[in-house]
């Protein structure tokens, strides 16, 4: 509906509060006083059972209020809000904040509730925030429409939760740290108004450097993937997604065969549109307010100056187990450290100036670093055993900060009242001020991801050639094998897809008789490989109970007629479709699977990890989301268990990443033509003389996609993929004919040659 219909929930004119009372203990009385003395609009009790509350004038009902309303507020019993809401929208309110609760229980009077509301928010095109909300805060307006106690500090973060009890918790931290604020918001069950819509507008708000999330669940993974790719490029947005674990969810929600955990998915999702999440709301809290204080890190390397031995390692130990590394001293930086420091004091990284430091060795030693074009993250760790005061060095470090650009962290150890307001003052100053050395380092990586994802999204990707058109004769074989009553494609259906799609596969034939094999093994070359061919693949095991090598001719014949034999007895071979024949795999080196699953929540993903990951859940799979180009496919490749083995084993198959780049990318072509396909598995993708072949795929129906006509032929992929529809061939008046194409991240070149 467009982020312009929330704007009347951050800068109303006009407010009703209905169900306001004098009562202490009301919900509507706290937001009404909240609103009193602060807000400069409009403010209208309404409460049919009072002439006045907290001394202003009382209205019985919404009809009756004397002006336009832009804002209501509801906290009244649940089993009133479907005629409250309707007479909001008679009364043309648009905007609509419940902070009633009722609504959680899945049972059939509160599913009546939420259709009769939804019904009436299509009926007056509203907007609906809530049930369940804490309401919203927008201090620079002074607009506390919440019925919480303590009230935002004004600031540059937004923080949008659907948890009501961590509002409260996030207003307590910005009072103790003095961190800003710029809006607070709870969006409850999310009826209407949901994450997606608000990282949507906050995206766009000018008062907003950086946005802080809290949920639980997303509604609309599509929307939100749009909403935060949109925005992470010029706003960092952090977040906690709780509820990490399937088990302790609906399993109807959760559909990938036990490959993959939905949380992975959620993991590759992040990623993937360049937001940030972390583990705990001490980490959410921290990252928030460093992203939107302090420049990103360049790289992952960071300086630590400290006046005590003990929080340096432990500050190095936390950035090790982080990836991160130690900035290494020029020989000029160690000679200027060595005029500094005493003899007994370690000018390696991290630099020990020791607690006898007086504030202006800290100066210099600071002041070196911060000159050092090397240098480009910096962590101050300062314990209170010194002889500096703590209010010295906060002064020391943010004269420091302001000379250079870049990131620069400190750590204030120590609870007593002058290292808290040390604290304080370094956050006011825009310098990001930690209690332990861990949760700084933890920041700083978290930061360092941030930035990795901005590089991702920056990227100019190769460009690889791609099957510009769907090859019809495919939709031909899946409604055959529909037809047939087939739920999967055997081996030569699933391998003209991918050679339809230029995906390499190894040379495969179908004997029906012993001449046949003879002659077809005689052709691919000894030594060969020998299976049953059925309608419906086996697993892998089952597999291999219907499969035999042969190394010549003689070979051969005792091969097939073993498999035959075995054929006729068997009980689980479901129509006998002939003997394939293939090369025999080589059993060096290292083999691998990429595949697809349609999941309910994600639509359709892609997995790339080691041979025999697609069976099982305990393997390591990478995941990414179609459609791919070069530049995510490499990060999918990135993290997975074979960029592990290949920086151990370099020389074997270094030069194999690109192709298995090439393969992944036209594999994602693959998915996004055929919504009908569920399930994809490539496995074993075989690695050989730097080239990537599949030996194997299984390519599973969506009968259910088969059978009706999606108004969206995209519906099962949450990133609309290149949009190929406006293409189009033009000749010009000279007889030259010219394609017109929207623009690709892989014109990037084209466009810097050409201005």
């Amino acid at each position: 509906m467009g982020v312009e219909n929330l704007k009347l929930f951050f800068n109303p004119k006009a407010i009703a509060v209905i169900g306001a009372s004098d009562r202490e203990d009301s919900i509507g009385g706290k937001i009404l006083r909240n609103l009193v003395g602060q807000y400069n609009g409009l403010i209208f009790p309404v409460n049919p059972f009072r002439r006045t509350v907290n001394g202003i004038t009382a209205f019985s009902t919404v009809e009756r209020l004397p002006s336009k309303t832009d804002l209501a507020i509801i906290a009244t019993p649940a089993h009133t809000i479907p005629q409250i809401v309707e007479e909001c929208g008679k009364a043309a309110i648009t905007n609509i904040i419940i902070v009633s609760a009722g609504f959680e229980k899945n049972v059939a009077e509160v599913k009546d509730l939420n259709q009769r509301i939804m019904e009436l928010k299509r009926t007056y095109n509203l907007r609906i925030m809530g049930p369940n909300s804490f309401g919203v805060m927008r201090p620079k307006a002074n607009l506390y429409a919440t019925f919480g106690d303590k009230k935002a500090i004004p600031g540059k973060i937004a923080l949008i939760s659907q948890s009501a009890a961590l509002c409260g918790l996030v207003l307590d931290w910005s009072h103790e740290t003095h961190v800003g604020l710029s809006a607070v918001v709870s969006t409850g069950t999310s009826m209407d108004v949901n994450i997606s819509d608000l990282v949507d507008y906050f995206g766009e708000d000018p008062q907003t450097r950086g946005i802080m999330l809290y949920f639980e669940d997303l509604k609309n993974i599509r929307s939100f993937m749009s909403a935060a790719r949109g925005f992470a490029r010029t706003k960092p947005i952090v977040l906690v997604k709780a509820s990490r674990y399937a088990k302790d969810r609906d399993s109807s929600e959760v559909n990938t065969n036990d490959l993959i955990d939905e949380d992975e998915i959620f993991d590759a999702a992040f990623r993937r549109v360049g937001v940030v999440r972390v583990d705990t709301i001490t980490e959410l809290l921290a990252c928030g307010r460093t992203l939107s204080m302090q420049p990103n890190p360049s790289e992952n390397c960071l300086t630590i100056v400290t006046n005590a031995s003990g929080p340096g390692t432990m500050a190095v130990d936390e950035l090790r187990a982080r990836g991160g590394e130690l900035w290494k001293p020029s020989g000029n930086t160690i000679d200027l450290m060595k005029n500094i420091l005493p003899y007994y004091c370690n000018i390696s990284n991290p630099v020990d100036v020791l607690e006898e430091a007086a504030p202006e060795r800290f100066r210099r030693v600071l002041q070196v670093c911060i000159d050092d074009p090397a240098v480009t993250s910096l962590l101050l760790i300062y314990t209170s055993l010194g002889t500096t005061e703590p209010d010295c060095i906060a002064n020391i470090v943010m004269e420091t900060a302001v000379q250079k650009r870049k990131t620069v962290l400190a750590v204030i150890m120590g609870e007593d009242k002058n290292c808290q307001e040390a604290r304080r003052l370094l956050n006011r100053n825009g310098i990001p001020a930690f209690e332990t050395p861990e949760e700084a380092v933890s920041t700083f990586m978290h930061m360092y991801t941030y930035t990795k994802n901005l590089q991702l999204l920056y990227q100019t990707p190769e460009e690889l050639k791609l099957t510009s058109d769907v090859p019809a004769h495919l939709r031909g074989i899946i409604r055959r094998a529909f037809r047939e009553g087939r739920k999967s494609l055997n081996l030569p259906e699933a391998l003209s897809f991918l050679d339809a799609y230029r995906i390499p596969t190894v040379k495969s034939m179908v004997a029906q008789n012993a001449a046949q094999v003879k002659n077809m093994a005689v052709e691919i070359g000894f030594p060969v490989r020998i299976q049953a061919l059925c309608s419906t693949p086996l697993s892998k095991p089952m597999q291999e109970s219907f499969c035999s090598d042969a190394d010549s001719l003689s070979e051969v014949e005792t091969a097939y007629n073993k498999i035959t034999e075995k054929t006729r007895k068997s009980t689980v071979l479901t129509e006998f479709q002939g003997i394939l024949i293939q090369p025999k795999p080589r059993t060096e080196g290292r083999n691998l699977f990429a595949g697809s699953r349609k999941t309910p929540k994600f639509g359709s993903i892609i997995l790339f990890g080691s041979s025999g990951a697609g069976k099982t859940h305990k393997r390591p799979v990478s995941i990414g989301f179609p459609p791919l180009n070069q530049v995510l496919a490499k990060q999918i490749v990135e993290n997975s268990d074979f960029t592990q083995y290949v920086r151990a084993y370099p020389n074997n198959h270094n030069g194999t990443k690109g192709a298995i780049e090439e393969t992944l990318v036209k594999l994602s072509q693959l998915v996004i033509d055929f919504p009908e396909i569920r399930e994809i598995d490539v496995d074993p993708l075989i690695l050989e003389d730097n080239r990537v072949y599949a030996a194997d795929a299984n390519i599973t129906i969506d009968g259910d996609r088969l059978m009706r006509e999606a108004s969206d032929h995209h519906e099962h992929l949450v990133i609309s993929p290149y949009p190929k529809k406006y293409v189009t061939v033009r000749t010009l008046k000279n007889g030259l004919q010219v394609r017109l194409r929207p623009v690709k991240p892989e014109d990037e070149n084209r466009f810097n040659e050409l201005f």
